[in-house]
């Protein structure tokens, strides 16, 4: 496995060894042990999958109190997938990235608590896999409107499918302290 490890404390995009030949492939995309030793050591307590079309925007989202970790890939089409770091005290906290996620790599991106995070499907469809360290709560529930005018993340689709609930989200400059974390989640 490749793991690179971003200007985001505790932010790691992972590119696991895939085994293949004339029958399919095969790779391992959770193991404790191995994950423990690049300091991936929470419980995962939920698995999620999404199906989306082309050019559907989901996010940005993220949940306090109940904080997720989330470690999350692609099992089938392509995404572009973004993080917002909502640490208050973090080096980069109101900072954004972002990571293409495919079936074809299988690249795994493990986002700790304290990160908004959201993704555009850019295939013609795309099964999105969410290992979360927390369960879904939403009361707990929040978000960042997509096209925030501060973080000006330029999403790869034009006039992206955004659910109502998407649209109404608050702009970052709006997110009230009681929104922000205030060190790591």
């Amino acid at each position: 496995m490749k793991i690179h490890r971003t200007e985001f404390d505790g932010l790691i995009y992972l590119e696991p060894k895939i085994f293949g030949d004339s029958r399919g492939w095969f790779y391992e995309s959770w193991n404790k042990e191995r994950y423990s030793e690049i300091e991936i050591t929470e419980d995962f307590v939920q698995d999620n999958f999404s199906l989306s079309c082309r050019g559907v925007l989901r996010g940005l989202h993220y949940q306090k109190p109940y904080t997720q970790g989330k470690l999350v890939s692609v099992i089938e089409g392509k995404v572009w997938d973004v993080v917002v770091d909502l640490r208050r005290n973090s080096p980069t906290f109101a900072k954004w990235q972002g990571f293409p996620l495919t079936e074809e790599k299988k690249e795994q991106l493990y986002i700790p608590k304290g990160f908004a995070h959201g993704f555009c499907v850019v295939s013609e469809t795309a099964i999105f896999h969410y290992k979360c360290t927390d369960k879904y709560s939403p009361e707990s529930e929040h978000g960042i409107i997509w096209n925030d005018s501060t973080l000006n993340i330029p999403w790869p689709v034009k006039d992206p499918i955004i659910s109502e609930k998407d649209k109404k989200y608050p702009r970052f400059s709006e997110l009230t302290d009681d929104l922000i974390f205030p060190e790591e989640a």
